[in-house]
């Protein structure tokens, strides 16, 4: 029988780079994000029998309880769960910072991750097996000028994964952190609000990772033997030292 995989944000970046990734490796998918359009395109894209998408935002408390209520009988055996969802929002120095800008990015990247996991990780117990992945980032590890509230979202996104993977360490149950470096995807033009041209600039000069350099290794790391779990992995370009530190050409 084919295993399930979750992914949420999966309708752009590494979120949709994953979900391709998994379908290709045979995994049935659950897709959720926002755009509904983009989901049922998506349906369509990897067919209905191996897809099911479901229209959420990880903002909304209420709607991340109900989601396991709103998986069909035969999608509820989820074994890999990808706490994908998330966005930067502005570079501006704290105090000059917006702070809706501040409260998207704490209810999804922090809120979301939390309330999605709640409602899942149960399930994955009683049943005895499940991989939680959550995508972190290099931003996590340090702070940047223009950066502190997004890096302080995935500051604790990897404390939330350290904390879990202790929670869970007298089940089979694995959880790992995906830490990407510079990826070129959409998300600088999220940050900068639909300024395309200024995200452009956020990779010129250096060969940048791409979403499917991402989605690789976490469908590595989800289909590692049953007694390997990898905790943490950093993935950066090859001209990047950290989340600061970029030699361009």
């Amino acid at each position: 029988m084919k295993k399930t995989v979750l992914i949420t944000g999966a309708t752009s970046g590494i979120g949709l780079a994953t979900a391709r990734a998994f379908h290709d490796q045979g995994f049935r998918l659950i897709i959720t994000g926002r755009r509904a359009e983009i989901l049922d395109a998506l349906t369509e894209e990897f067919t209905a029998e191996d897809c099911l998408a479901i229209q959420m935002d990880v903002r909304d408390p209420e709607q991340c309880r109900m989601l396991p209520y709103r998986l069909p009988q035969e999608w509820q055996d989820i074994d890999v769960l990808v706490n994908n969802a998330g966005l930067a929002l502005g570079l501006e120095p704290v105090y000059e910072g917006d702070p809706s800008d501040w409260s998207t990015m704490v209810d999804t990247n922090i809120k979301g991750l939390l309330d999605v996991t709640r409602a899942l990780v149960p399930g994955m117990i009683a049943r005895g097996h499940g991989h939680i992945i959550n995508i972190g980032s290099v931003a996590g590890d340090a702070a940047y000028a223009g950066g502190a509230v997004y890096c302080a979202t995935k500051a604790a996104v990897k404390a939330i994964t350290d904390g879990l993977r202790i929670d869970l360490v007298d089940t089979p149950l694995r959880v790992t952190l995906i830490k990407p470096g510079l990826v070129e995807t959409p998300f600088s033009t999220v940050r900068f609000h639909g300024d395309s041209e200024r995200a452009a600039k956020v990779y010129t000069g250096i060969e940048a990772l791409q979403a499917e350099d991402i989605a690789d290794t976490i469908v590595y790391a989800a289909m590692a033997p049953a007694h390997v779990q990898i905790a943490e992995m950093l993935i950066l370009a090859t001209r990047q030292a950290n989340g600061s530190l970029i030699v361009r050409h």
